[in-house]
């Protein structure tokens, strides 16, 4: 975008831009040239006199608005409404935006090779920059994880479902965020940093939500087993009789520990436990109750130790189901991963597409002025760069495949980072079979 003192200014603009074909005006057609090749579209705003009076345009930046001409403002309103309508953001080769701290960092990169000699080269300055902004964008969404699972998750869920339906919908929304500010993760590499954080999180987090429902279930047990406790140590049940009477307050305490609401996914196993220490003080109450015939002590066995194997299975099917939840989480996991990445490639693709059918228009419309303005050699010069673009984007076009190579390989990390087992095994497989389809 250009700005001019010239109405009819696009107009004007052009004509100034054309190639002169007079003698001396080499330095001149450069200019002209450079403007042309580096700014494709252009559009020039003519802006008059800011007041007929020369006195106070030393003063230009401290006037007030209504102290400058009608004519120019009314031109000023165009210009802005033009930049807030019609301009796009800043970015580099693959549609990566630019704002401005990454403006920033381009800029240093830049000062540091011109300072040192070099040419500045653009891919180095983004690769540069992806260094900087990728471990970035990694912390942004692991925080964000971090933050939404402490906001959603009320320690202890009941089941382990509970978290782990809620740590699904945070890391999606984690992934997301690391896509949208991430960009040439190589070999994905950092996507497999924050897959590596977000399972240890999502560890963490069921660590905490494990240790809760522990720590509370043991302290309820320990208040209601209290009385209990206080019986023993006194003997109330060390008389004929006293085995059924201990029975009865444990089942007492087994009921109301079971209608106690929130005790979270360890309650059956802190039972466990807690009726695992009593077993030794039971065995020696009923073995001493002299109103028990021999019989009748064996069948109380054989029940104890029924009711001992049912709890223990009912506590292992929990375990296998909790097992099986992980497991279809990594499973959900693995495929918003891969969803997210092919979504994201697609993605870069068309960006780099729609890119060089941009340039290759402009290089198409900038050839046709040459030949109107008669320069038939400079527009013949422009048919290489004009093949190899169409070349490119054909190439772009009909390779729908070329990602298959990069996906399978990432399959593979994330499979080795987040499946156990077999899954490693499978991991390794895939990226071997993506080394030889990239070769």
């Amino acid at each position: 975008m250009l700005l001019g003192y010239h109405r009819h200014s696009d107009q004007q603009l052009e004509n100034a831009l054309m190639i002169r074909k007079s003698l001396g005006v080499e330095m001149g057609n450069l200019s002209r040239e450079c403007i042309r090749k580096f700014f494709p579209k252009r559009k020039c705003f003519a802006f008059d006199r800011p007041r007929n009076d020369k006195s106070p345009l030393a003063y230009f930046e401290d006037s007030p608005d209504l102290k400058l001409g009608p004519s120019l403002r009314k031109q000023t309103d165009s210009f802005c409404s033009y930049i807030f309508s019609s301009a796009k953001p800043k970015t580099l080769s693959g549609g990566i935006m630019i704002n401005g701290r990454r403006l920033g960092k381009l800029l240093e990169t830049y000062v540091r090779a011109i300072s040192s000699g070099d040419v500045p080269c653009l891919e180095n300055a983004v690769m540069s920059l992806a260094q900087t902004e990728n471990p970035a964008a990694v912390q942004k969404a692991a925080q964000h994880y971090v933050e939404q699972m402490a906001l959603k998750v009320d320690f202890p869920t009941e089941t382990l479902q509970d978290l782990l339906s809620i740590h699904t919908e945070c890391e999606k929304e984690a992934l997301s965020i690391f896509m949208k500010y991430s960009f040439k993760d190589k070999n994905q590499k950092y996507q497999k940093d924050l897959l590596q954080i977000l399972e240890t999180k999502k560890d963490g987090f069921i660590h905490q939500n494990e240790e809760t429902s522990t720590k509370y279930c043991q302290t309820q047990l320990e208040q209601l087993s209290q009385s209990l406790r206080e019986a023993i140590s006194k003997g109330t049940f060390s008389v004929p009789g006293g085995y059924n009477l201990f029975r009865k307050e444990k089942e007492e305490i087994i009921n109301n520990y079971h209608q106690m609401p929130r005790k979270g996914l360890k309650a059956d196993e802190v039972l466990q436990k807690f009726l695992q220490s009593l077993a030794v003080t039971e065995d020696s109450i009923l073995q001493t109750d002299q109103a028990l015939t021999e019989q009748e002590k064996a069948l109380q066995v054989e029940q104890i130790k029924r009711e001992a194997a049912e709890k223990e299975k009912k506590l292992l099917k929990q375990q296998q189901v909790e097992m099986q939840q992980k497991m279809e989480a990594q499973q959900r996991s693995f495929e918003e991963n891969m969803n997210l990445l092919k979504r994201k490639i697609v993605e870069d693709r068309y960006k780099i597409l729609e890119e060089k059918k941009l340039i290759l228009d402009s290089k198409l419309k900038e050839q046709e002025k040459l030949i109107k303005e008669g320069l038939q050699k400079k527009a013949e010069e422009m048919n290489k760069t004009i093949e190899v673009l169409q070349a490119k984007i054909k190439d772009i076009e009909n390779q729908n495949s070329s990602w298959l190579p990069m996906l399978l390989d990432t399959a593979g990390t994330i499979m080795m980072v987040m499946l156990p087992g077999e899954g490693k095994i499978a991991g390794l497989r895939l990226k071997a079979l993506a080394t030889s389809l990239s070769k």
